[in-house]
């Protein structure tokens, strides 16, 4: 069996690279990459795997843009840290799907699923679907004995730091969610969030400006009143991604 892995962070390809080492030996890493570019690239070039491993959010975009961009005819099983609304969209769109830090057990049921041929390859407008259904509107924030509801409009951007993610909304309130970022930004619509480093998300709407830093990187300067984190800048891997994602 020939597997693709498609995941853009290095160490999660390792793992993953590991893990079919030690429990299926007789499964092939054909490629593995961390880009939709990069994905889109290695699947016109190579012969169709027998399966793929799909991470959601990569350097460039999320992942789901591959197919709009070229045919896929293999099975996919998407590594997420969706919560369990969106799995429940995975499921009724027939997407194979493991949870974040990955169990040998589940990728064992996964790869059975493969093997038996029961794994079915996903179509664009089931992916389109999952997207739309996975998707929140709003957060329910839970301060003590209250609820506070916040649209998605509302959110200026989201940043972690010391361990804990935070919410800013347009307004300068900031709220602590239980969420991590990788969570949060495949639930998020990717016209009108972007993650610009591993620590921030920001909302287009709350970019005033952008201006060229020393190596390739990019700072933003946000609206008035929304700063309650002052280092704005893209990295450089994101550059790229982000500047087309500005320009749509």
């Amino acid at each position: 069996m020939r597997a693709l892995i498609i995941e853009d962070e290095a160490r999660a390809r390792e793992h993953m690279k590991n893990l079919l080492a030690q429990h299926f030996p007789s499964t092939e890493v054909a490629g593995a990459v961390g880009s939709v570019n990069d994905a889109v690239q290695w699947l016109l070039s190579n012969p169709d795997p027998d399966v793929i491993f799909m991470d959601v959010e990569l350097t460039d975009g999320i992942s789901f843009d591959i197919f709009n961009k070229v045919d896929i005819n293999s099975p996919v099983i998407v590594t997420t840290a969706y919560d369990q609304y969106a799995i429940q969209a995975f499921e009724v769109n027939a997407v194979d799907y493991l949870l974040k830090p990955i169990e040998i057990k589940d990728l064992q049921r996964a790869m059975a699923r493969v093997a038996s041929g029961e794994a079915k390859v996903p179509s664009a407008d089931a992916v389109r679907t999952l997207m739309d259904q996975a998707r929140k509107e709003k957060f329910l924030i839970r301060l003590n004995d209250r609820i506070v509801p916040v649209r998605v409009s509302d959110i200026a951007y989201f940043y972690s730091e010391d361990k804990n993610t935070y919410m800013v909304t347009a307004g300068g309130t900031s709220y602590v969610l239980d969420d991590s970022l990788d969570a949060l930004v495949e639930s998020l619509d990717p016209e009108s969030f972007f993650r610009i480093s591993r620590s921030c998300i920001m909302a287009e709407k709350s970019i005033d400006s952008v201006s060229k830093l020393m190596g390739g990187r990019l700072r933003i300067s946000i609206q008035p009143g929304m700063a309650a984190l002052t280092d704005f800048t893209v990295s450089r891997a994101r550059v790229d991604g982000f500047m087309k994602w500005l320009e749509q």
